[in-house]
């Protein structure tokens, strides 16, 4: 196919897959600009949610007539976070987020990548995450280097220096998985009152389910401390939230299939995240599937019983339960973006911290932007990841805070590496809000 070929094809899918009244729902108000991490850092309207929008439009309209000019367009989109901040600031309701993803679909779908890209792909999203024996085995020797004593060698020889520095810095935060022998088995874990509340299926991820696994043994304590029976599906898979955001849309249905039918045996009445990320994805399935005849009506249900296991702890009364206490600290709240943005939970989480006696909890300064996480946003656009992180982290240390608390494994892993390039790890932590409810429990 000629690129002229490719340019009218793409023309034609951006007709026939995104409707021109929710491109023309955007009024250009301009209130998005003020939300938008990338357009904050560029003041460059092309890295702005409307700016994006008219890009579309103008594929659309087939007033981008050449492949460099396709090109400019999709780096515009590679750029974005895919925060979703602008939804909520948007007066006309605009469903970006939704308009973004597909954009990418069609361009990923034309694209000819080349065999790096083809084989990072092919290992990652078709190998990696739609495989849990095969993330199993990737957190298995990650364990095995920080345990051998390969990690020490590997900083002793300053092996590091030849890859990016914040790679580097990456490397000395990410935390140690637990051993393949002491992981939980999927199970029912009944609940610790004498009155079930509440049965809860528990949407474990792969990140979460491998690199952070304490933190779902500690969800699940707290799910039950609080009266829920949990169920977790041993025939889950990864959520396809970083399929969907790749623009690799046929593995991201493939995987919202087989979650569905997962989930559907259960006959909970919540499923629960604790990975904002995961928990707007797999909300929004009822829109991935909504083309297929099959299966609209089941992703519609699904999606209706998506709720972060925060907003059920507050509904079941678990502050009620328990008493919380730590040692005298400051603590500060970093949004998840899709918890906030999508789900819509912003108040539920900070109810909790501040309700635990010792803290002292400090609003941060722009709490509710991303950290520049996004997923694998900080491996594909390092330097504007770095610049939104560098940012958000004077936010913190106005704060004084001691301990950061977010919601979201790509949070958790942004956060760390901002108070390594800070120099802080002696002084500041950050740590998943459910580790930091059972440490206030025990």
């Amino acid at each position: 196919m000629t690129k002229q070929a490719t340019v009218e094809k793409i023309e034609t899918e951006f007709q026939e897959r995104i409707a021109e009244e929710e491109l023309l729902n955007c009024m250009r108000c301009g209130f998005c600009l003020p939300a938008c991490p990338t357009y904050i850092e560029t003041q460059d309207e092309v890295h702005s949610p409307r700016g994006r929008i008219s890009l579309m439009l103008a594929v659309r309209n087939g007033e981008i007539d050449t492949m460099d000019e396709m090109q400019e367009v999709e780096h515009s989109l590679d750029v974005c976070l895919g925060c979703r901040a602008c939804e909520p600031a948007c007066p006309a309701g605009v469903n970006y987020g939704e308009m973004l993803e597909e954009s990418r679909a069609i361009l990923n779908e034309q694209n000819e990548p080349g065999i790096k890209e083809k084989g990072i792909r092919k290992m990652t999203l078709e190998g990696l995450f739609k495989n849990p024996k095969q993330m199993q085995q990737a957190t298995s020797l990650l364990g095995f280097y920080q345990r051998s004593g390969l990690q020490k060698t590997t900083r002793k020889l300053s092996v590091m220096r030849f890859f990016p520095e914040h790679m580097a810095q990456m490397e000395r935060v990410l935390p140690t998985p637990t051993k393949k022998k002491d992981r939980m088995h999927a199970a029912k874990f009944p609940s610790q009152t004498s009155e079930v509340k509440a049965t809860v299926a528990m949407f474990k991820g792969c990140l979460m389910d491998t690199l952070f696994h304490e933190t779902n043994r500690s969800t699940i304590e707290l799910l039950t401390l609080a009266g829920c029976d949990v169920v977790v599906p041993n025939s889950q898979n990864c959520c396809g939230a970083l399929h969907g955001h790749s623009g690799e849309k046929s593995g991201a249905i493939d995987l919202a299939k087989e979650n569905i039918t997962a989930f559907e045996k259960t006959g909970a009445d919540y499923i629960i995240t604790n990975a904002g990320g995961c928990g707007a994805f797999l909300h929004d399935y009822g829109h991935l599937l909504s083309g297929d005849i099959d299966w609209r009506e089941r992703a519609e249900e699904f999606s209706s019983q998506i709720v972060d296991f925060s907003s059920v702890l507050i509904e079941v009364g678990f502050l009620e339960e328990v008493e919380l206490k730590l040692g005298n600290q400051i603590v500060t709240y970093q949004d998840s973006c899709h918890l906030r943005n999508v789900l819509g939970v912003a108040d539920a989480p900070r109810e909790l911290i501040q309700s635990m006696d010792g803290v002292s909890y400090v609003e941060m300064k722009g709490a509710e932007q991303c950290c520049g996480s996004a997923g694998i946003y900080n491996l594909t656009q390092p330097e504007m990841s770095m610049q939104i992180l560098d940012h958000k982290m004077e936010h913190v240390n106005a704060t004084a805070a001691h301990t950061i608390v977010t919601t979201n494994p790509g949070c958790l892993l942004q956060m760390k590496l901002g108070i390594e390039r800070e120099g802080q790890s002696e002084n500041v932590r950050a740590v998943h809000l459910a580790d930091l409810l059972l440490e206030a429990v025990e």
